[in-house]
């Protein structure tokens, strides 16, 4: 029996679960707090709207997190982890930690992933990448020409 066959059924699915682009920065970004739609999608600028819904309709399938619609006009809608969600908190972490340390910058540019800094360091409890992603977003092409 190869290693590939020992490996636990639940050990795969939870990989397959959290190791889905963009997953881990949604996660990481509700660890903060509940958030609404646009402010998801503040935080991970790179991801597109149909992605960001996939993305959130699968969590909320597998327990991950709770969509809560509030009764207020216009209607609002807040996404926030479960338990089970908030649970991924350590091991995002150390996922982040091991990403610091071994994810080197040719790795990145081989990956084809822009952002050397953002992507790889673990952000501090509470903070959220919004702030720091709105100064990275490209110019509009217009702006791009000059």
């Amino acid at each position: 029996m190869s290693d590939a066959e020992n490996i636990c059924p639940r050990f795969h699915v939870a990989v397959e679960l959290i190791g889905g682009r963009w997953t881990g920065a949604i996660i990481s970004r509700l660890l903060s707090g509940r958030a609404r739609y646009n402010e998801l999608r503040t935080a991970v600028p790179e991801i597109s709207d149909r992605m960001l819904s996939e993305r959130l309709r699968a969590l909320e399938s597998e327990g991950v997190l709770t969509r809560n619609v509030l009764p207020e006009s216009p209607v609002r809608v807040e996404y926030e982890l479960t338990a089970k969600g908030r649970a991924l908190e350590e091991s995002l972490d150390a996922i982040g930690k091991w990403a610091t340390r071994w994810i080197s910058d040719a790795d990145m540019e081989r990956a084809g992933a822009s952002d050397t800094t953002e992507s790889t360091s673990p952000r501090p409890r509470g903070a959220t990448r919004a702030a720091a992603a709105t100064s990275k977003r490209p110019a509009p092409k217009a702006a791009r020409r000059r």
